[in-house]
Order: structure tokens, then sequence, then C-alpha cells
């Protein structure tokens, strides 16, 4: 589940507004919601899904900034798991994106994994990006290389006795 515009849900104090102020040909204007670009804006809507979703966090569900990801070990305790992260949505009057949202999927990709009830598994799509890679010819290919095989090393057996590239 993806939270509709997620930053512009969160209202700035009433105070604090002034401290958002822009000039425009319109004259001065200040944000009422929190808007994308603001510096601690990323770490302050992470805060505050994880203040709301805690008794679920961990148990049946896993947030990471505006998307959501309701998690069940049986079928049948999917509907009431859906239902405790509704209550809550409903209840902080938090919208979702319904382009964005997926349910009663078996597997799906969050946060650049593939999710399912074998657990957490490497993206195929991030294993083939390596597959297709051409032989590194310069620094900042290695670099590129490295990066993404480093993603995926939680998934390869014994990659911390592999030795370094260079």
């Amino acid at each position: 589940m993806d939270a509709y515009s997620g930053y512009n849900q969160i209202f700035i104090h009433p105070k604090d507004q002034a401290h958002t102020s822009f000039i425009t040909d319109r004259g001065l204007n200040c944000y009422k919601v929190m808007p994308f670009g603001l510096k601690k804006a990323g770490a302050t809507y992470q805060l505050m899904v994880n203040h709301l979703f805690a008794p679920l966090i961990g148990n049946t569900m896993e947030v990471y900034i505006d998307d959501m990801l309701v998690k069940s070990r049986a079928a049948d305790k999917h509907i009431p798991n859906l239902s405790a992260t509704f209550t809550i949505l409903k209840q902080y009057k938090m919208r979702l994106n319904p382009t964005k949202c997926a349910f009663e999927v078996a597997s799906g990709k969050f946060f650049g994994f593939m999710i399912s009830q074998r657990g957490i598994e490497a993206n195929p799509e991030k294993i083939q990006a390596i597959l297709d890679i051409t032989i590194p010819k310069t620094v900042k290919d290695i670099q590129s290389l490295t990066g993404r095989v480093a993603a995926l090393t939680r998934f390869i057996s014994k990659a911390t006795a592999l030795r370094p590239i260079l």
C-alpha cells in the first residue's frame, strides 16, 4: 500500500508555518502541510508512521516512509490484519493511493526486494541487471558493479568470505 501524497498529509503547526514561507508574484505564502524537499521531511514522516503503526510494525505490518506492507502467516488472518491497519488509517485520516495499492497478493516487491511466504528474496530484476552488465572498464563501472552486488550480498552464501574485486 502507498500513502497518497504522504508528506502532504502532515499538517505544520500554525506557529511553524511562517518558517516555510516563500514569495511569488501573488505575494507571501506559506505551507500548511509538510512539502517535499524540507530537510527533515523524510525523517519526520517515518517517525510519524512508526508512532501511528507501532502496535502493528514487526507483527502484521512493515512500513518504510509512505510504503506499507500488511502481512499474514495464514490467509484467514489477512482480513483482520488489514482491518487493524485501516482502523489506524481512518483514525488519523490518512489516505492511500489506490493506483499504488495491491491486495490479496501472495508476493510482491517491497523496498526493492521480493516478499513472499518464503520470506525476503532477491529481486529478479536486480539479478538480471548484474547478469547483463558489460565487463567493467573504468573505476566508475567497477563502483557500479560493486554497488549492485552489495545490494544482493544478503542472498549470496558466504559473501563476506569473498575477496575484494580490486
